[in-house]
């Protein structure tokens, strides 16, 4: 059974951090994409960033370049989304995601999210 589960969303202030991290399970991801979303209240799904588990190569939402880091850990199967410089509107549910190259995100795994909020 195929699980990402997401951990580490809570509480922070403007200005503060949050560490999340995805532990990925019941397959091998190494020529998987991972990625992070998130969505807010009353808005969309929106990409944040992406991870390639085999080159580690990144992209990222322009609204989080230079305050969000993606990484990822092959020996724990985690991939972390490093957050800094945290804005109100960074407040959402974030979802870790796992699709094959070249395919769709939906086509592919997601966990249950957690929650980031901000407070200003």
């Amino acid at each position: 059974q195929v699980q990402l589960v997401e951990s580490g969303g809570g509480l922070v202030q403007a200005g503060g951090s949050l560490r999340l991290s995805c532990a990925a399970s019941g397959r091998t991801f190494s020529s998987y994409v991972m990625g992070w979303f998130r969505q807010a209240p009353g808005k969309e799904r929106e990409f944040v960033t992406r991870i390639s588990w085999t080159t580690g190569s990144t992209s990222y939402a322009d609204s989080v370049k230079g305050r969000f880091t993606i990484s990822r850990d092959n020996a724990k199967n985690t991939v972390y989304l490093q957050m800094n410089s945290l804005k109100p509107e960074d407040a959402a549910v974030y979802y870790c995601a796992a699709k094959r190259p070249g395919d769709y995100w939906d086509n592919g795994y997601w966990g249950q999210g957690t929650q980031v909020t901000v407070s200003s």
